[in-house]
């Protein structure tokens, strides 16, 4: 019997987990895939939003300011990457400037701080990159960007060694309530809880339909992605938006923590909750869009390219809190600014769900996580003495992001390590460079093996049917 069963390992899921296991209660995550981080928050912008363009008084902008404000001090607890870069709303149309006012005013009514109007001659003296056409921006200090999936599993990680249960490959396929107990049924096996919450993404409204009256609707958002080699990082430091359109904020050109520039996304609502296929004309609607922006994008500069699909409800609104089952609690629709409200939401949550079910806090809580140790950040006298430590460290197997053999054995072993190729590059960046991964894939493949006791047949890319060999030539 587990206190609190968490649908979905995302990073709602994965931060509440974190958040809950402070608590003497027995908490576990269900994850139909067979790792954390495999939908929405493997494939967005990686954006910390300040919190100017969430309508004033919805939850969305409650949670995405109180997010933003705890990131600095999160990044450095769990060890991983962030960067407050800043951020502006570009404008091509000295018409359209009021509406840049308009965001200002919206943003400082939900308490976001350092926010100004510049002229097209500033923004572009901060970022020579932008377009001639921009005759003002609104330009954010506070903005920031961060690795969304080095951040979920950060937060997995952390709370697994706190105690609390991952259960992958484990997908729910009914939910029954009886004397105040779930009967969850994950594939074919029967697990019981207390509570139970959903943090399952675009499939929130087929877990909420099995239990609440209340019905929910959740539209799959499609965005699709360009990534761009790290020799254009120097594209822009900042963020940089568009006047957001009713689909969303629009196209952006954006870098990333690690030093790519990313394009995109595009907003397409579909049918299909598992579609993240690229198409010709996603693509080039993005490319085309984010070079309004920054002329000087060129395609040949994209090293690859994917889709995300957001989780969009159609109240508009992230839906949090208590159904009208007792204690079976939702929280959906948890689309963007979601990735910079998932720290609040998630200490939010634990502390009713804990009031309710009367949990008391743990008297030893490892608060802090240390990540792998990455190589291709090192002075040469840190990688020197990290070899000495282990030799593996001087090893290299991914030659475009400098990633060792250690990194990549350290990725297998840790808590909640990886158990397929996507799982090593989402911990290590194995894959990620310019070659995506047309090299280092049987080195890799041949690692994962060896440190799972596995034949390399079994190994895969993401999981059960993705197997990338079926046997020997010779």
């Amino acid at each position: 019997m587990y206190d609190v069963l968490i649908i979905g390992g995302g990073v709602i899921g994965c931060s509440l987990a974190r958040e809950l296991a402070r608590y003497d209660a027995k908490i576990v995550v269900a994850e139909k895939e067979n790792d954390v981080a495999t939908g929405t928050s493997k494939a967005n912008s990686g954006i910390v939003h300040a919190g100017f363009d969430a309508k004033t008084g919805s939850n969305k902008a409650k949670y995405n300011v109180l997010g933003a404000g705890m990131f600095e001090e999160l990044s450095k607890q769990l060890d991983f990457p962030y960067r407050k870069n800043g951020a502006f709303v570009l404008c091509f149309d000295k018409d359209d400037e009021p509406k840049l006012q308009d965001l200002l005013n919206q943003g400082v009514k939900n308490g976001v701080k350092d926010l100004r109007i510049v002229s097209g001659e500033e923004a572009r003296r901060l970022e020579p990159n932008i377009s001639k056409e921009v005759t003002a921006a609104l330009y954010i200090s506070t903005s920031g960007i961060v690795s969304p999936y080095e951040m979920t599993v950060a937060y997995a990680e952390n709370a697994f060694v706190n105690g609390a249960e991952f259960l992958l490959e484990k997908e729910v396929t009914d939910i029954k309530q009886k004397d105040g107990v779930f009967e969850v049924t994950l594939n074919n096996e029967k697990v019981y809880a207390k509570s139970v919450v959903n943090c399952a993404g675009v499939y929130a409204d087929v877990i909420n339909n099995l239990v609440s009256k209340n019905k929910l609707e959740i539209i799959s958002r499609k965005g699709e992605y360009c990534l761009l080699d790290k020799k254009c990082g120097g594209l822009t430091d900042a963020t940089l938006f568009q006047l957001p359109t009713k689909m969303g904020k629009g196209i952006l050109v954006a870098p990333t923590t690690h030093g790519n520039i990313l394009v995109g996304p595009t907003a397409d609502d579909i049918d299909n909750k598992s579609d993240v296929d690229t198409t010709y004309d996603g693509l080039n609607t993005a490319f085309d869009k984010a070079s309004i922006s920054v002329p000087g994008l060129n395609r040949r500069n994209i090293i690859t390219q994917f889709a995300g699909l957001r989780a969009h409800c159609t109240q508009n609104d992230f839906v949090i809190g208590e159904s009208d089952v007792k204690n079976f609690y939702n929280v959906a629709g948890i689309e963007s600014p979601g990735l910079t409200s998932a720290p609040a939401i998630a200490v939010d949550m634990a502390s009713k769900i804990a009031a309710n079910l009367g949990f008391n806090k743990k008297q030893r809580f490892t608060e802090t996580r240390k990540g792998i140790p990455h190589f291709a950040l090192m002075s040469d006298s840190e990688r020197e003495q990290l070899i000495k430590e282990n030799c593996l460290y001087g090893k290299i197997v991914c030659r475009c992001e400098n990633v060792t053999e250690g990194e990549i054995v350290d990725s297998i072993n840790r808590p909640l390590g990886a158990t397929d190729m996507d799982g090593v590059k989402r911990r290590t960046r194995a894959g990620m460079g310019r070659c995506q991964a047309g090299f280092c894939t049987p080195r890799v493949m041949e690692i994962l093996a060896r440190e799972l006791g596995k034949d390399m047949t079994e190994i895969t890319k993401n999981g059960k049917g993705s197997n990338l060999v079926v046997g020997r030539t010779k």
